[in-house]
């Protein structure tokens, strides 16, 4: 599957985005406040953007759970059905632009759309590509058992099962090592 510039940042986004939720009740929300957002959207250079405010705060959060939903979904079927819903509520206004330096591409997002708008046209449509190609199966959530981070499988055979091989996929092998050795010691 060819993936564009703008859909691998995409992509990135999205699964940072909903990666910011807080994992459970005690976790903070990474999206805390309005500067949070800023940060957020310095971070991943989401162009168009106007002056933030509690209503674009909350408007994101709002599609966060949304787009985790998809990461949740139990087949393709189920996913474009989400993904449609997000697509369409965020007004999509395809068009080609060249900007920042970047060769021409295309936006999703309707001229002066929310930050909402904007990330729910561009990452959905991101997604909806995944979708279309057959390839949802590999959005996916980290398969260690203390972590549901979400992650974009982009391995060539489809066999990535942690959101980070340094972090869960070490602490994991590293358990299961000393469990083994653990039993042939007695």
């Amino acid at each position: 599957m060819l993936i564009t510039h703008d859909t691998r940042c995409a992509l990135d986004t999205v699964v940072d985005l909903v990666n910011t939720a807080p994992e459970d009740e005690t976790a903070a929300d990474a999206l805390s406040d309005v500067p949070a957002l800023a940060d957020f959207i310095r971070k991943h250079e989401i162009s168009d953007v106007g002056v933030l405010s509690e209503a674009d705060l909350s408007g994101v959060r709002e599609i966060r759970a949304r787009f985790a939903a998809i990461f949740e979904a139990a087949d393709a079927r189920s996913a474009a059905g989400l993904i449609n819903e997000l697509v369409a509520a965020a007004g999509t206004t395809p068009r080609l632009t060249d900007h920042d330096g970047y060769d021409w591409h295309v936006h999703y997002f309707a001229p002066g759309a929310s930050v909402a708008d904007h990330l729910a046209a561009d990452c959905g449509m991101a997604l909806a590509f995944f979708v279309v190609a057959g390839e949802e199966e590999r959005l996916r959530r980290c398969e260690a058992p203390d972590c549901r981070r979400a992650f974009v499988d982009l391995s060539r055979n489809r066999s990535r099962r942690y959101c980070d091989s340094r972090t869960c996929g070490n602490r994991l092998h590293v358990a299961a090592y000393r469990a083994r050795r653990k039993e042939a010691t007695g």
